[in-house]
């Protein structure tokens, strides 16, 4: 009986390391190319504001985090840097910084839902024309599935 117990136990704790590391794994499977240099470039050209996403904000953490400089402008948002890979990231313009999870919470009925964030090496992420970017004062990647702050960056 004890080694049935033992068995059960190895089995499910094989399972479920199998299980987060295929949540961890599968973004980065199915996650389309990177914008090539010359589009950021482009992007980067085009926007009135820049920021900058740091590993050191309060609840960033080893699997949640970005570093790199990200550009606002009227039409997009573009980033230059790496994201810690995860599922259903999705982007924010906040009129106030956030770097928790308790303050996103606070501040979600006030900040706008911009799209999706596909790729963690970069990303261009298209402004919806309904959206003035000069309103708010820094982007959020959150990860909607789990809840979870990424990152964020003042950027005016």
């Amino acid at each position: 009986m004890k080694r049935i117990v033992l068995l059960a136990l190895s089995h499910a704790i094989a399972a479920a390391a199998g299980f987060a590391a295929g949540i961890y794994a599968l973004p980065i499977l199915v996650a389309p190319p990177a914008p090539s240099a010359s589009e950021l470039k482009s992007q980067a050209a085009q926007a009135a504001y820049t920021g900058r996403f740091r590993r050191d904000l309060k609840d960033s953490d080893l699997l949640h985090w970005g570093e790199g400089t990200v550009s606002v402008g009227r039409q997009s948002v573009s980033f230059v840097g790496k994201l810690a890979p995860g599922p259903d990231y999705k982007l924010y313009l906040s009129p106030e910084f956030v770097e928790t999870e308790a303050d996103f919470k606070r501040l979600k009925e006030r900040m706008v839902r911009v799209g999706d964030v596909k790729t963690f090496e970069s990303f261009v992420v298209p402004l919806p024309a309904s959206v003035d970017p000069a309103r708010y004062n820094t982007v959020i990647v959150w990860c909607e599935t789990f809840a979870q702050f990424i990152t964020a960056a003042r950027y005016r």
